[in-house]
């Protein structure tokens, strides 16, 4: 390629002295006052091509000179820039390829994360939620235990003050003799109120009392005296009460009176009663269903409601009577 281009340059330069001889011999020299391509300035002048024979040979040995030599030299441009452009493109491709395959083999061995919440994650959670929950349970009890610990050690201590239970009273018994309570000093005492009438309240609770007496003695060899108080005044009569008790322990003492007297003793024991849905005499008698264990001085000690059987009555009483101190 470059011998050719050397050649035409050799041929260019040959023609162009040519022509420079030329016009210089014919004395007109305006016609190559451009020095920028002088063929090109002949082609536009066609009166002064006609005039010189040996011009217009030389002119179109010029063209023909220029033509090709444009000709080839834009076509080896052309190939050349095709020839880069293709390596180019060859070179992005493959630069492309390279790097596709370099973000696939990266991607690759990128590490998978795993989810939001991993097996350590769970198992921590889970061990943290067993962890609160032993804690709770386990301050639960031992509040549980210091509230019963309390209580204990102010039953068992010195008494500040006694329940504002239970109080002098007077009274008849089954047998038709004035009571009081004198009469039950130096003895444990349960005392039960009720109504003989009662359907089945009255009726449990008492049996539950007379077992309690007997297992009482035979577990703690303590003697209780079980009393039953109507508060039905009106219709428990002195022989009413006798009949009912009969039906439940030997041991068992009923005692009556007069309306006001039973106000008052109910009163003194902080006993609820009241008369219910009266037709004609039959009639019920709403009241506490509660058993009050008594001292030897007719001093309340405590209380067992309905929900106690007969084995927590009987235990309940042991106990006290053990941790009784005058």
């Amino acid at each position: 390629m470059a011998s050719m281009v050397s050649t035409k340059a050799n041929q260019f330069r040959y023609s162009t002295r040519l022509l420079f001889s030329r016009f210089l011999h014919r004395g007109r020299p305006s016609t190559l006052s451009t020095p920028f391509s002088p063929h090109l300035q002949l082609l536009h002048h066609p009166y002064q091509a006609r005039n010189q024979g040996f011009g217009n040979g030389s002119l179109g040995l010029c063209q023909r000179f220029l033509s090709s030599s444009a000709v080839n030299v834009s076509g080896e441009k052309s190939a050349t820039d095709s020839d880069h452009s293709a390596k180019d493109g060859s070179g992005q491709g493959s630069e492309a390829g390279g790097g596709g395959e370099q973000d696939q083999k990266s991607y690759a061995r990128k590490p998978v994360r795993g989810g939001p919440i991993s097996w350590l994650s769970f198992v921590l959670l889970v061990l943290t939620g067993a962890g609160l929950v032993f804690y709770y349970d386990r301050e639960k009890k031992r509040h549980i235990e210091e509230i019963r610990s309390n209580t204990e050690v102010v039953k068992q201590g010195p008494s500040v003050g006694k329940a504002a239970i239970g109080g002098p009273f007077r009274l008849i018994n089954h047998q038709g003799k004035h009571v009081t309570e004198k009469d039950f000093l130096g003895k444990w005492t349960l005392i039960y109120f009720g109504f003989t009438h009662c359907p089945d309240i009255c009726p449990d609770e008492l049996q539950k009392l007379a077992a309690a007496v007997d297992k009482i003695k035979e577990k703690g060899g303590i003697e209780t005296v079980p009393v039953f108080i109507s508060v039905d005044p009106e219709r428990d009569t002195v022989e009413q009460v006798g009949e009912y008790v009969k039906e439940f322990h030997p041991k068992l003492i009923g005692l009556t009176g007069s309306p006001d007297e039973i106000k008052n003793v109910a009163r003194a024991y902080r006993v609820y009663y009241m008369k219910t849905a009266e037709e004609d005499s039959d009639y019920l008698v709403d009241h506490s269903i509660v058993i009050y264990l008594m001292s030897p001085d007719m001093e309340f000690i405590k209380f067992f409601g309905k929900n106690n059987d007969v084995d927590s009555l009987t235990d309940g009483v042991i106990k006290e009577v053990k941790q009784y101190k005058k």
